[in-house]
């Protein structure tokens, strides 16, 4: 099945048709077929060893694929060596030159090429990521963040049809990550180059990209929006890693209309059907998904003023933690253990403590459904590492 990103923007830059790599026995990466849409900023999302990487080293000509073709527009470069590929590639580790300046560090790729004049085009450059006033700094006197520019625009001025970024903010300070983000979709809008970003930050795939591939042992588990992926996992994997999900086992009762109707632990939910990935049969099981956020809670005292036409379970709260622009709680119910709610704090309600019996609800149309046969807890991070859809540690 060719995983296909949404087009519009005037065809496709990157197309990978089944190509896979092994090393010996090990799969790194499964046979895969893969379209990136030219002008887009397409994130490979995944945990250590789920293969984004390796696809990106396959495509700059880094890796030789073991089976399948790389093609960058309409020209098959599968055989071709990186140095002739029209692509550029931005690593974790910025690799400036340290005896150069920042204007020659951009400069170098014009000047390697034989190009006489980069005033104008360095100029322009440095102007598109704001180092205008450090031309003639050296590497070791700008921060990382502004060191992390510099390698953008290195890259760019090659005006390369496809641009690479591997793990590019993974050395920046949280705050610092957080400004990059915003600064390398800025750039990437206004150049317009397609931008093929690989990380194992949810965040920073999510904020950035127009398209998101996450990559679960050699596999692409789904591609889609950041919006749609989170809205709507298809597996517990990325149910899981794309942020927090309530999973909870139950039994389907039978469908009313368009919605899905199941029972767990003697309290009734609904959700809609479009939005069950997995089979609805009556009597069978489904895992219901509910993100924590979605979820409202009050007081057992408060239970009449939940609205008609909500799902709604009781629980008791087990824990709670205060994380500034919202409270975490851990409630305990009949329809699971441990479910996380969060609450933003806006009018904090003092009962909900520790030991409170109260009620949780939210909107049946921000229910999903998955096959009850996968792994509660695929793409959890546990003390071995991320859990794969297999139930493996990865």
């Amino acid at each position: 099945m060719t995983e296909t990103a949404p087009t519009g923007h005037g065809g496709d830059d990157v197309r990978l048709t089944g190509i896979s790599k092994t090393y010996g026995s090990f799969h790194a990466v499964k046979p895969l077929d893969l379209t990136v849409p030219q002008g887009s900023f397409f994130a490979l999302l995944g945990a250590s060893g789920c293969g984004k990487t390796t696809t990106l080293r396959m495509i700059a000509g880094l890796e030789e694929p073991t089976t399948g073709s790389v093609f960058l527009g309409d020209k098959d470069v599968t055989d071709l060596p990186p140095y002739k590929r029209p692509v550029n590639t931005v690593f974790q580790s910025y690799a400036l030159f340290p005896h150069l300046d920042i204007y020659e560090n951009v400069a170098f790729g014009l000047r390697r090429r034989g190009v006489k004049s980069v005033r104008k085009q360095v100029g322009d450059m440095l102007d598109l990521v704001q180092l205008g006033d450090f031309a003639r700094r050296k590497p070791h006197q700008l921060s990382g963040g502004q060191q992390q520019r510099v390698a953008v625009a290195r890259a760019l001025i090659n005006h390369p049809q496809v641009l690479l970024l591997d793990e590019p903010l993974g050395a920046l300070d949280l705050k610092l990550r957080r400004t990059m983000q915003l600064e390398l979709k800025r750039i990437q809008t206004e150049v317009g180059i397609t931008f093929i970003h690989v990380t194992h930050d949810q965040e920073e795939a999510m904020t950035m990209a127009d398209t998101v591939a996450v990559m679960n042992g050699g596999v692409v588990e789904q591609l889609g929006s950041p919006a749609d992926l989170y809205e709507n996992p298809n597996t517990t994997f990325v149910a899981n890693f794309l942020g927090t999900s309530n999973l909870i086992e139950a039994e389907v009762a039978g469908k009313n209309g368009g919605d899905v109707v199941v029972t767990v632990g003697g309290a009734k939910l609904v959700l809609p059907a479009a939005r069950c990935s997995a089979p609805t049969t009556s009597g069978g099981t489904l895992l219901v998904g509910i993100r924590p956020e979605k979820i409202s809670l009050a007081h057992a005292d408060d239970a009449g003023s939940v609205p008609d036409g909500r799902n709604r379970v009781p629980g008791r709260i087990v824990d709670s933690s205060f994380i500034g622009v919202s409270t975490q709680y851990v409630v305990d119910s009949p329809a699971g253990t441990a479910l996380e709610v969060y609450a933003q704090n806006i009018e904090r309600d003092t009962r909900l403590v520790p030991g409170a019996e109260v009620v949780l609800h939210w909107n049946p149309a921000h229910t999903f459904g998955l096959d009850a046969a996968q792994s509660l807890r695929a793409g959890t991070t546990g003390a071995g590492g991320t859990e794969t859809a297999d139930g493996d540690a990865s």
